[in-house]
Parts: structure tokens; C-alpha cells; sequence
């Protein structure tokens, strides 16, 4: 179907060398996508199924009460296993995009978030999303001097064996072009689709019920709807993200970066171990101020910041 380049084209009009359609044969009739949002979105969930699915099948990544997910031969066993499906998914978005809508590769790169890199728009929205942890970037850096770890580069390692690049490479490059290909509504691929994001953590709950049997079922599953919720809150952001600067390094950085800091502390008081109580109540005071200031300058910057006219996958006006 040779005339859907044309479909692609309005997602980014801007985009100079990559898309190169044929005109279509009818100015006054819209071009039908190749499949419907139904089927991507189901191709989405298959997706989340085949990088988590295979944790259930080895013994060596298996959930376990004696054996730590956190175990040097567990890390190696799941990574060549979630390597192994980010290629499956890969290739299969690839495909689709090469046989519905006759791309070149370059084309085909550029809706991966591959090629070109977009390295500015990845320092911008990483720089966006620290504006949202001001804050807590404070209070690590001077309230308890975490510069020190950094001498070690101790966060920089605990970052690096995230699991942040494989789901970014599942859930956002090799998920969204399909939904964008499928011409489903912008706000459901913002808002929806995350919501499979989130429900393929929910596995966590079956882990975590058999690490800690001593924890109410209550309690366990209240746990697992708040990372439901942080994690389809998340995913909405990095698709956002990912939709206006087309740069799958830049959503990498960003969720390693939010992984890295955590959530940050919305109440309660900022202290030092060794600092008196006068100091640890001014410690407080400034955390609150640039923890509001922080929001207040990520939510002003947030379409600045984000925009990418020249990588970007959706066009401007149609946002």
C-alpha cells in the first residue's frame, strides 16, 4: 500500500529527506490506515507479553523466595531474555512498517527513534525532567552530599543495570509506530496505551507475594495499583516525549534519570544527620521552594522544551 506514505507524511510535514510518498490517487478521500487501533493495540499487548512471559519460563529467571531478582546470574539470565524479545519486537515493527506502508530504512530508523539521534532534543527533555526533581536534586547533592557517590560513579552503575532501555526499545520505539501507522486517536496513544505499560508491572505482584508472604494481600495489592499508577502516568510522559523529538536515546536517558531519583518527597521534613534543628528546618523550607519552583518551571517549559521540528514524529498542529 504505497499510498500510505502519505499518512505518515501529516504526522511530521516538517521532516526533510525521510519520507518520500507517492501522491495519492484521490485528494478528496482520506486514506484508510492499513489495520485498525484495535489491532495495534492488541499487537501492543502481545508485545508486553513476549518481555515478560519468558521470566516465567526458565528456572534461572523464574520468580523465587530463595533465589534474589537481584542475583548476578538472575540479571544476566533476564537480560539475554528481554535482549531477545526487544529484537523479536523490533523486527516485527520493522516489517510491518516496510510491507503496510512501503518505507525506506532510513524512514523506518527514524520512526524507531533510531537515526538521526536527536541528541539536542534528548539533553532538552532530559533537562525538562530534571526541572521536575529540583528538589530532590537538592537534597541529594547538598543536604546529604551525594556528590560523594558520584566519585565512585556508584549511581551512574545502578542506573546502567536498569531494565529502563529495554522497555523504552518495547513500549515506546517499537510500540508506537504501529498506533501511529493505525491512526489511532493522538490522545489514546498518549493516554491508552500506557495503560498496557503499566499492567505489564503487575507480574511485580506475584513476585513480591512470594518474597514477602508476611505482607496482608491487602497491602500488597494497594502496592501493586500505586506502581500501576506511577508507571501508566510515566509511560503517558514518555510517549509525549518520544512523539515530539522522535529520539529513543532522549526517553532512555529520561527514564533512567527518573529511576535513578525515584518519586520525590511530597511531605515531611528535609533533614541533615548531623545538622541542629534550626538547620535542618531551613534544609526543608528551600527543598519545598525549589520542589514547587521546579514544577512550576517544568510546567512552562514543557512544550518549549519538548519540541522538535526536525525529528519529532507528530506535526506541530496536531497537537
Amino acid at each position: 500500500m504505497p499510498a500510505l506514505g502519505e499518512v505518515l507524511k501529516k504526522f511530521n510535514p516538517w521532516h526533510k529527506g525521510t519520507y518520500h510518498p507517492p501522491q495519492p490517487i484521490s485528494q478528496e478521500e482520506p486514506l484508510p490506515p492499513p489495520f485498525t487501533a484495535s489491532t495495534a493495540y492488541l499487537l501492543l499487548a502481545l508485545y508486553a507479553l513476549i518481555y515478560f512471559i519468558p521470566f516465567y519460563l526458565s528456572p534461572t529467571t523464574r520468580p523465587s523466595p530463595t533465589l534474589s531478582r537481584d542475583a548476578p546470574s538472575v540479571i544476566r539470565a533476564r537480560i539475554r531474555s528481554v535482549s531477545l524479545s526487544c529484537a523479536i519486537c523490533t523486527l516485527t515493527t520493522s516489517l510491518i512498517l516496510s510491507r503496510y506502508a512501503s518505507l525506506s530504512p532510513s524512514a523506518i530508523f527514524h520512526l524507531l527513534g533510531v537515526y538521526p539521534l536527536a541528541l539536542i532534543p534528548a539533553v532538552k527533555i532530559l533537562f525538562l525532567t530534571a526541572l521536575l526533581f529540583l528538589g530532590p536534586l537538592y537534597s541529594y547533592f547538598i543536604v546529604e552530599k551525594g556528590y560523594k557517590q558520584w566519585s565512585t560513579l556508584l549511581p551512574l552503575r545502578e542506573t546502567v543495570t536498569e531494565w529502563t532501555d529495554y522497555q523504552e526499545i518495547l513500549f515506546r520505539s517499537s510500540s508506537l509506530p504501529p498506533l501511529l501507522l493505525s491512526q489511532a486517536p493522538l490522545s489514546s496513544t498518549l493516554f491508552l496505551s500506557p495503560l498496557i505499560f503499566g499492567l505489564s508491572h503487575i507480574h511485580h505482584f506475584y513476585e513480591f507475594r512470594l518474597t514477602h508472604p508476611a505482607v496482608p494481600v491487602s497491602a500488597s495489592l494497594l502496592r501493586s495499583v500505586f506502581q500501576l499508577g506511577y508507571t501508566t502516568l510515566f509511560g503517558s510522559y514518555a510517549n509525549f516525549l518520544y512523539l515530539r523529538t522522535g529520539s529513543l536515546l532522549g526517553v532512555c536517558a529520561v527514564h533512567a534519570f527518573c529511576n535513578c531519583m525515584g518519586l520525590p518527597q511530597v511531605w515531611g521534613r528535609v533533614t541533615d544527620e548531623n545538622g541542629d534543628k534550626k538547620i535542618n528546618r531551613l534544609w526543608t523550607v528551600g527543598y519545598y521552594v525549589l520542589l514547587v519552583a521546579g514544577a512550576w518551571s517544568w510546567y512552562r517549559n514543557l512544550w518549549g522544551l519538548s519540541e522538535s521540528v526536525e525529528t519529532g514524529l507528530v506535526g506541530v498542529d496536531q497537537w
